[in-house]
């Protein structure tokens, strides 16, 4: 009895230990997940298993995003996920996706997982128009997605009308030519053809490389005034803050670089931003929605921990790579110095048995002539004949055995001299090894101009002076003939990719309906119009003024 009832009390117990959980589903670009979260989690515990469940390292740029209100807002990581005013019905949903967007996603991204997960995420803001993208442009990044979801095209199996069901060109370029779905078919085909080779992964880098210089690309639109009370649109990205006119979200009028900025703070509705230049005064906007300075505060700090993260993975990349560069080194001299012994171990062994062969030469030659001398001075008697006879067989049989044994010493020298031959040739490849080893670069390739870090992340120098190498002068003009050629082909395939979009935007100008032109579609014409160059060229050409100019410029807008 006792014992049923300790029974029931330690079930019961049992029972209550067992923490509540409620069920949420996280929704990625190409999959929906669900989990039972405890109710004391925070933003980071269910963030960090959403990571762990993807096999996700590169958390750094993404978040998980919710709805409240028809506005959108990210989990907070050190807040519990119940205290965000989030629906309270199960499954509470959220939206994995990237917050924040690469300056060079073929530098900065190492995952596959993760250059999957943009390219989705990317495409799908071309495609909902979110992203302006040019007609021409928009045919080959789909024929890129193409190449990614289907492979190499073979005629045989990609039948006309094989692109039917799916959505590759946003509805705008479709609805501003006089053309089919044949047509579009056709000139996507075209390109996607042209890829053959390519694996899922490296398309979608293209495409990402493509999308990248894009205007609208990575960045986040708030709605400001300034002291003149002017309505502008602050603009977010990886370079840094940029003012748009509301009506022109392609061009930013004036920008500041990430590094020309010391401190960003706000109070109420009022933005503060300080430059690095401390005689410059401080410029300042307001927002209408709290929120928007909160996200803004958010983007900054998380923007501060990206640096600081990769900073720290650039430094344990170059000492992983230092580290194994030494390895390398290492092996290579040890290998060298056995093939440098195993040769000279070989070449003495050679020496010394080419010399026994020619002295056992020398023996059987002497045995021959003595075999001679004997039967010429021969006994007549026949004992003497017989012990003559014995004693010439046995000269015989020895002068044979000598023979045999300089034949098989002349072959075992060959074999040696065989041996040493490759021994040298295995020192050379080790020569060669090291040389290979000499010329690696010691850190990975940076960005052309790097994002500047916080006064907290200390610099490396891992110039290498424990690891030297002798370079020759040979060895460095190779070197930078090979960078010359590549950069030769780089510029090639450029000015060719160029020149096929100026073939169809030409072979496509003539089904243009004007009259459907959106105001993005106009803005974009006049500035290649005049000259428009890359994203990145237009932002440095605003940054060229002073930054004290630059605030004066803004306040007066």
């Amino acid at each position: 009895m006792a014992g049923a009832i300790a029974s029931r009390m330690s079930f019961s117990s049992l029972k209550r230990k067992q923490p509540k959980t409620f069920t949420v589903r996280i929704v990625t670009m190409d999959a929906e997940m669900e989990f039972n979260c405890e109710m004391k989690w925070k933003g980071k515990d269910l963030f960090d298993l959403v990571c762990r469940t993807l096999g996700l390292r590169e958390t750094w740029f993404f978040g998980l995003q919710y709805t409240i209100k028809d506005t959108v807002a990210w989990l907070k990581m050190d807040k519990k996920v119940l205290d965000h005013d989030v629906s309270k019905e199960e499954p509470v949903t959220f939206h994995f996706l990237a917050k924040f967007y690469p300056e060079n996603a073929e530098e900065e991204l190492v995952q596959e997982i993760t250059q999957h997960l943009f390219f989705l995420q990317v495409k799908k803001q071309i495609l909902d128009e979110k992203i302006y993208c040019p007609p021409e442009a928009s045919v080959l990044l789909a024929s890129y997605a193409v190449q990614a979801k289907y492979g190499d095209y073979d005629p045989s199996v990609h039948k006309r009308g094989f692109l039917a069901q799916e959505e590759l060109l946003p509805k705008r370029v479709i609805n501003l030519y006089q053309m089919t779905p044949e047509m579009w078919e056709e000139r996507i085909t075209a390109w996607y053809a042209e890829h053959r080779g390519r694996a899922r992964d490296e398309a979608e880098m293209e495409y990402l490389k493509i999308a990248q210089d894009l205007e609208m690309y990575g960045v986040n639109y708030f709605a400001i005034r300034n002291k003149k009370g002017t309505e502008l649109l602050l603009g977010v990205d990886a370079l840094g803050l940029h003012i748009y006119d509301p009506e022109n979200r392609l061009t930013p009028k004036i920008s500041f670089p990430w590094n020309e900025i010391r401190n960003i703070s706000y109070s109420d509705k009022e933005f503060t931003i300080k430059p690095l230049d401390k005689k410059i005064d401080v410029f300042k906007f307001n927002s209408s929605k709290l929120r928007v300075n909160k996200l803004m505060e958010r983007q900054r700090l998380a923007r501060e921990k990206q640096m600081r993260e990769e900073a720290e993975r650039t430094r344990d990349e170059l000492e992983r790579r230092l580290l194994q560069m030494k390895e390398e080194a290492t092996m290579a001299n040890e290998a060298l110095m056995r093939s440098e012994e195993t040769a000279d171990l070989l070449a003495e062994k050679a020496q010394i048995t080419e010399e026994e062969a020619k002295l056992l030469a020398q023996k059987a030659a002497e045995a021959e002539q003595e075999m001679q001398r004997i039967k010429a001075t021969a006994i007549r008697t026949e004992e003497e004949k017989r012990l003559m006879e014995q004693k010439v067989l046995e000269a015989e049989v020895l002068a044979l055995k000598m023979a045999e044994e300089s034949e098989r010493r002349a072959k075992e020298a060959d074999q040696l001299k065989q041996d040493l031959q490759e021994a040298r040739e295995a020192e050379r490849r080790a020569k060669q090894k090291l040389l290979e080893i000499a010329t690696k670069p010691t850190y990975p390739p940076m960005n052309p101009i790097p994002a500047p870090l916080p006064p907290d992340i200390p610099s490396f120098n891992l110039i290498g002076d424990s690891l030297s190498f002798d370079f020759k002068d040979t060895d460095m003009k190779r070197l930078s003939m090979e960078i010359e050629k590549e950069k030769v082909e780089y510029m090639e395939k450029s000015k060719h990719l160029q020149e096929q979009l100026n073939e169809l935007k030409t072979e496509i100008e003539a089904l243009k309906l004007k009259e459907r032109e959106t105001a993005l579609d106009i803005l974009h014409n006049e500035n290649s119009d005049r000259g428009g160059s890359s994203k990145h060229n237009t932002i440095k050409k605003l940054t060229l003024q002073s930054a004290k100019s630059r605030v004066a410029f803004f306040e007066e807008l």
